[in-house]
């Protein structure tokens, strides 16, 4: 897979390798939220979420080799994605990717004498769950007092909305840069203008923009060209 890198050894390697890839999660699960749906087509085969250690982030089918380099993420993500309400589902992919995580940390780390591995999975349970950004929720620990809970309480409720914070301006950038780039695109074929809700595809040749739904593309059929020609200059290539 791409993004991959050499096995963490040391507690400080793993984090940083479980902080990478929950940053690619976030990214999927908000920022990049509307690509990251519109891939898990359930047409489609059974397909996985992978988040690779340098944040970047990818939809793509199971590994083929048996055992797998890694532990496999949740297969067929795609197949619930229409069944359900979509906040509901995502907050389901959002508990299968804390699940991996854990399973490719605890991976890494099984040769981590007993004390490392107390202090690597200390500093996992400092950050928020994936779901529970995804939801807004927090969890509560063990009672050992209700000082210690109700401190907890707030350094975790402080920590999640920091994390809804930056996923909120990282959206709203995100969606005002593409609005700028794209803000006087005309669809090359109905000639309405350009929304980012919306899928669009560039022709190779031309260079003109097309709402996929007019030239009746997928974001899954995008992903799996080389290279994309517009119905025009298709056209224009058989009159030669």
């Amino acid at each position: 897979m791409a993004g991959e890198s050499s096995n963490p050894g040391t507690v400080e390697e793993i984090f940083k390798d479980f902080r990478g890839r929950r940053s690619a999660f976030l990214r999927a699960l908000s920022v990049d939220v509307d690509k990251f749906y519109s891939l898990c087509n359930p047409e489609m085969e059974n397909l996985c979420l992978y988040g690779h250690p340098n944040g970047t982030w990818e939809v793509n089918l199971p590994a083929e080799e048996v055992p797998p380099e890694l532990p496999e993420p949740a297969l067929g993500i795609n197949f619930a994605r229409d069944g359900m309400q979509r906040q509901d589902w995502l907050s389901l992919v959002a508990v299968h990717s804390d699940c991996w995580l854990l399973s490719v940390s605890s991976y890494f780390g099984a040769r981590l004498s007993r004390n490392e591995k107390n202090r690597l999975f200390s500093l996992i349970n400092d950050l928020p769950t994936l779901f529970e950004v995804v939801t807004g929720r927090k969890t509560i620990k063990d009672k050992p007092s209700m000082d210690h809970e109700s401190k907890y309480q707030n350094g975790l409720k402080r920590s999640i909305e920091g994390e809804m914070k930056i996923t909120r301006k990282l959206m709203e950038e995100s969606c005002e840069d593409e609005e700028d780039e794209h803000g006087d695109t005309l669809c090359g074929s109905c000639g309405g203008h350009y929304l980012n809700v919306e899928f669009w595809i560039c022709c190779d040749v031309c260079e003109r923009w097309y709402h996929g739904k007019c030239v009746k593309i997928t974001p899954a059929k995008a992903e799996s060209m080389k290279q994309y020609k517009c119905p025009s200059c298709c056209t224009k290539k058989g009159r030669q």
